[in-house]
């Protein structure tokens, strides 16, 4: 179950590549735009303000990140449930946008939905998405190797997976092959995390969030204090913050017009 407010941590450090990843998308005077997972909804928004002639769709599976994003709903702007794996809502001329933003990671398929997203774009649409590229890092690592370790390995084994994303290359490749024009890049910010468990912090709000969904209360908090343990070695914290490498994978597709 996806908190709003958890996710919410570190809001400015989660938001900055998604405005490096639209910044890249030089569609001038679309109509409709989709953000295909928009959790609560801002950034969303965001894209109301910069195309403020588009009418501009955000769904996402949770619904308590729905619940939130309705708070900000317009006339222009509308929010809804809807999953990544279905069709997209597309009028009869397609979608000009397509947005999805630290989504794709989470849906092991989600290669073989990209080409019905390309279809369901207007001619001259694009496509940007962006997935963190950090699974072989330790703040992914380590936890994984707990989930494999004796005391949880029976109930949280089988959520230690293999890299769920491709690198640049492999996008490109992807949809250059479905006729788009690519810009396909990777970029590691290091943020400055304030606070304790600053790391453990960020990962609560998402790769500890299927773990923390499948133990009761009490084993949930022995589970916690392993990955602080383990993390506060990988991620020490200095006098200024905690520094916390984050790759990234970026995509920006122009589906060629006829």
């Amino acid at each position: 179950m996806w908190d709003p407010e958890v996710y919410g941590r570190f809001a400015d450090e989660r938001s900055r590549p998604y405005f490096d990843l639209v910044a890249r998308v030089r569609a001038d005077h679309p109509q409709y735009v989709v953000d295909a997972g928009c959790g609560g909804g801002e950034l969303t928004a965001a894209l109301a303000r910069r195309w403020p002639e588009a009418a501009v769709h955000g769904f996402d599976s949770s619904p308590a990140m729905i619940e939130k994003a309705a708070a900000l709903a317009t006339d222009r702007l509308t929010f809804g449930i809807g999953d990544v794996r279905d069709p997209l809502p597309a009028p009869g001329g397609g979608i000009d946008v397509i947005v999805s933003n630290a989504v794709l990671q989470w849906v092991p398929e989600h290669r073989e939905l990209l080409p019905g997203w390309v279809s369901a774009l207007a001619p001259g649409g694009w496509l940007a998405f962006q997935v963190p590229g950090n699974f072989d890092a330790p703040s992914h690592a380590l936890i994984h190797d707990l989930c494999r370790t004796p005391p949880w390995r029976d109930t949280l084994g089988d959520l230690a997976r293999e890299t769920p994303v491709d690198d640049p290359a492999g996008y490109l490749d992807l949809l250059a092959g479905l006729g788009c024009r690519v810009d396909a890049w990777e970029t590691t910010y290091l943020h400055l995390l304030p606070g304790e468990d600053a790391v453990l912090r960020w990962v609560t709000g998402t790769a500890l969030r299927p773990m923390l969904d499948r133990l009761g209360e009490k084993d949930a908090a022995v589970f916690l204090a392993d990955c602080a343990r383990a993390l506060s070695r990988a991620y020490p914290r200095k006098s200024y913050g905690t520094a916390f490498p984050f790759r990234r994978i970026f995509v920006v597709a122009e589906k060629h017009a006829p």
